[in-house]
């Protein structure tokens, strides 16, 4: 079964834009949980924008269900941070500072030598790795070389196209997802599925473990309230 994990950046956002602790992060990421959140996520920047590195530590505290920490490893402060909290998952994303938003993954094969060391630091600490990966068979096979348990589809591309053609849209990320299976990796996945496409994704990418979302459950949850958005999320990624 495919798990839920709920991204609260889009929570600290708001919290930082008025200063204070409203809302506060800690209260949404546990009322996640109670609601069905399978899992929770956050991406801390260098900027601390959204997610406070403060945060992880606070957050580390009381999650109940699986704690992914997203971010670039190439920061030692985020290595820093993961060591220190070792959250069930971190997700490797090659991010450059001061980046909107993450917008493609990783070189697995011009990266490779990194990724191995890297990942196998925090796979020392007990902690699985996922790689943030372009729909592409030859990034899927090279990250296999580099150790990782998993990998994360990057959905942006077939979030684009699925209302114009879903079946063209998710063509690359079945054949990856296919490769990904027979090579022994754990598929994630995550970017712009929301309440349209996740189903067909979900129904359609064998192997599939994990979808991690954030800004489209926490804009739906602005008219849906956060416990039923949740909940509509669940029923759409179970089929």
């Amino acid at each position: 079964m495919t798990k839920l994990s709920v991204n609260i950046n889009k929570i600290a956002t708001l919290r930082n834009s008025r200063g204070g602790n409203n809302p506060d992060l800690i209260k949404v990421a546990l009322d996640a949980e109670r609601f069905g959140a399978e899992g929770i996520t956050v991406h801390p920047r260098p900027d601390e924008r959204h997610i406070r590195y403060q945060d992880v530590f606070d957050l580390k505290k009381v999650i109940q269900t699986e704690f992914n920490i997203e971010g670039n490893p190439k920061e030692q402060k985020f290595v820093e941070l993961v060591l220190a909290n070792k959250p069930a998952q971190v997700t490797l994303v090659p991010d450059t500072e001061g980046q909107l938003t993450s917008n493609h993954g990783w070189d697995t094969i011009k990266h490779q030598s990194y990724l191995k060391d890297i990942i196998a630091v925090f796979k020392a600490e007990g902690i699985r790795v996922s790689i943030f990966v372009d729909p592409s068979e030859e990034m899927v096979e090279a990250a296999q070389s580099t150790g990782t348990d998993r990998i994360e589809l990057y959905t942006e591309a077939y979030a684009s196209g699925f209302h114009e053609d879903k079946e063209r849209a998710i063509k690359p990320y079945i054949k990856a997802a296919k490769l990904a299976e027979k090579l022994g990796l754990g598929i994630n996945a995550g970017h712009d599925l929301d309440l349209h496409n996740l189903q067909y994704f979900s129904q359609n990418i064998p192997g599939l473990l994990e979808v991690s979302i954030g800004h489209a459950l926490i804009c739906d949850s602005l008219y849906f309230g956060l416990e039923n958005t949740i909940q509509m999320y669940l029923r759409q990624k179970n089929g």
